[in-house]
């Protein structure tokens, strides 16, 4: 795949803004091969890179938060689940938002987020939390690469 188009101005950090939304919901996605690419290229700030990619997971893992908050509604967590979303249930609430520090994890942090929202954790406690993990993570990786 080129993706030499993606990285000219702001084309580029839409690109990764969308993909970062799209790697944060239920569906796969690749961000963290995007952002080390666009960082590799050295043509754009790795700070805009970085701010790009955690406010487009974030607001993907807010969506996920979202529709579990919504499912709760209509089915209250203590109704019989899946024993996958059963265990996190169980760690969302032994651990609380904080556990959503998280949430960047591949698999289990999608799971975390819903549950989250599904258990009507507190919006901006959850959302910090996202926000925070999703930080580090993208600026691990931002770092390891302009170094």
């Amino acid at each position: 795949m080129d993706w030499s188009v993606l990285n000219q101005g702001p084309p580029a950090l839409w690109g990764l803004f969308v993909s970062a939304f799209i790697s944060s919901t239920l569906a796969p996605g690749g961000s963290e091969a995007l952002l080390a690419y666009l960082v590799d290229q050295a043509t754009h700030d790795p700070a805009a890179l970085v701010g790009a990619a955690t406010v487009g997971n974030t607001l993907g893992a807010m969506t996920t938060w979202l529709l579990g908050y919504w499912t709760g509604l209509k089915f209250p967590a203590d109704s019989p689940m899946d024993p996958g979303c059963h265990r996190a249930v169980l760690a969302v609430r032994r651990w609380g938002a904080s556990l959503l520090l998280l949430s960047w994890l591949p698999v289990v942090g999608d799971g975390f987020c819903f549950a989250a929202g599904w258990l009507k954790m507190p919006f901006w406690k959850s959302l910090a939390a996202m926000a925070l993990g999703k930080l580090a993570r993208y600026s691990v990786i931002a770092a390891a690469l302009a170094a």
